[in-house]
């Protein structure tokens, strides 16, 4: 998915959150991506804001640092490594 197009999702749900006061603003975006979206969108995410974040509004920004945690093999996601081709099957 287009970096642009995470950005704009984002911050659909940031505007969402806008009306709340900002610890809950900011725990009900980092809420909300890390139970609906891909960990590879947040992780592409997480990599844009890194980078600068162009676009991103502040909420998605604070929000930020709390995905970290969350990406892939942390959020319920197992991470399985390749068998070992030195071990017979």
């Amino acid at each position: 998915m287009k970096t642009e197009r995470l950005v704009h999702m984002a911050n659909q749900i940031a505007d969402f959150f806008a009306a709340y006061p900002r610890e809950e603003a900011v725990a009900g975006v980092a809420d909300h991506l890390k139970k609906f979206w891909d960990p590879r969108m947040r992780t592409a995410l997480i990599s844009h804001a890194q980078s600068g974040g162009a676009g991103l509004r502040d909420l998605v920004r604070a929000a930020i640092p709390k995905l970290d945690s969350h990406r892939e093999g942390r959020a319920g996601f197992e991470v399985r490594q390749p068998p070992d081709p030195s071990l017979p099957r």
